[in-house]
């Protein structure tokens, strides 16, 4: 009993610390920013350092678990287009709104989950799941300020960015959560990183080298950054947004959710929100208002509904266990 505690009690901590991570990922990202560093500048050395330290992880590691097979790597490079995605849709988002927004945003990702799972299943979700999205609605009318909103805190670019990351971060758990399940955390991170690198150097290549050093102008102005590429973002922000985006969460939440479950994992995952918007009012100085804190509570309160029932099922296996 004392043992399957204690190693409830390291899955939990695995998952706070990998949601954590995710939680600070847009304040550094809006510090980038204000350094006059571009969106493709941020995610080339964000992916170039990740692939990096992971090649660097799996070289030292001793247990290399289960034998890659050609398929595991397809799948997991497929897998790792919808999280480069997310990546830069992400922080296209906080160009133009706060990052305390941002992230809210991101968390729609928990209702459109629903969608997916009632379209695979063929089956209407139940009352319960119904709710839950209501009130995930409603949290984030209030959580984004669109109840009284200006065009200053909520510009429509940033809001149809953000809707469109929360619909790529969907499709990531969906294909993470079904790929190569049996192999090491860190060698399935690894070959998610390569084939999102692919996305990252197409998005960089067509929205910032192609348009500067070969006068190329393939997407719409508004993706363009016009200028030589900095590779001083590799010093310092690149490495940040390395460590706490794509070396850190991928590492831990693979580690706890095997150990506590997909209810409690869920429910402990979301600290990522509360993390992210206090982090962006102590370093960004974005004001948060009451409101704004009041449906955040709704919203967890609603990922609390959505998998507390799972979450009996993994206390009542735990204590039942010899």
């Amino acid at each position: 009993m004392e043992t399957r505690k204690n190693n409830l009690l390291v899955g939990i901590i695995f998952i706070i610390l990998g949601s954590s991570s995710y939680g600070m990922l847009s304040t550094f990202v809006k510090l980038a920013y204000k350094e006059n560093f571009t969106t493709p500048e941020v995610t080339t050395a964000q992916f170039a350092w990740g692939v990096l330290i992971l090649s660097l992880f799996t070289l030292f590691q001793k247990n290399k678990g289960a034998k890659v097979q050609s398929h595991d790597v397809r799948g997991l490079m497929i897998a790792g287009i919808p999280m480069a995605l997310t990546s830069i849709l992400y922080y296209l988002t906080v160009r133009y709104i706060d990052a305390s927004v941002g992230v809210v945003l991101l968390m729609q990702s928990v209702w459109m989950g629903v969608i997916v799972e009632a379209i695979q299943s063929r089956r209407l979700p139940g009352v319960e799941k119904i709710a839950a999205v209501i009130l995930i609605l409603f949290g984030t009318l209030l959580a984004t300020r669109m109840i009284g909103a200006t065009n200053m805190n909520l510009d429509i670019r940033g809001l149809i960015l953000g809707m469109m990351t929360a619909m790529c971060f969907s499709w990531t758990l969906y294909s993470t959560s079904r790929v190569a399940n049996h192999l090491n955390p860190i060698t399935r991170s690894r070959y998610m990183l390569y084939g999102g690198s692919i996305v990252v150097a197409i998005f960089t290549l067509v929205s910032q080298i192609a348009p500067y050093y070969m006068n190329i102008h393939l997407v719409s102005e508004g993706f363009i950054f016009n200028r030589p590429f900095d590779v001083n973002i590799f010093k310092y922000y690149g490495l940040i947004v390395a460590i706490f985006g794509t070396v850190i969460p991928p590492i831990m939440l693979n580690k706890g959710f095997p150990i506590v479950g997909v209810g409690l994992g869920s429910i402990l995952a979301s600290i990522d929100l509360p993390v992210a918007m206090t982090i962006s009012f102590l370093f960004l100085g974005e004001f948060i208002s009451l409101t704004q804190w009041i449906g955040v509570g709704i919203i967890l309160s609603a990922i609390v509904l959505l998998n507390y029932r799972l979450f009996a099922v993994k206390e009542n296996s735990s204590l039942s266990g010899p």
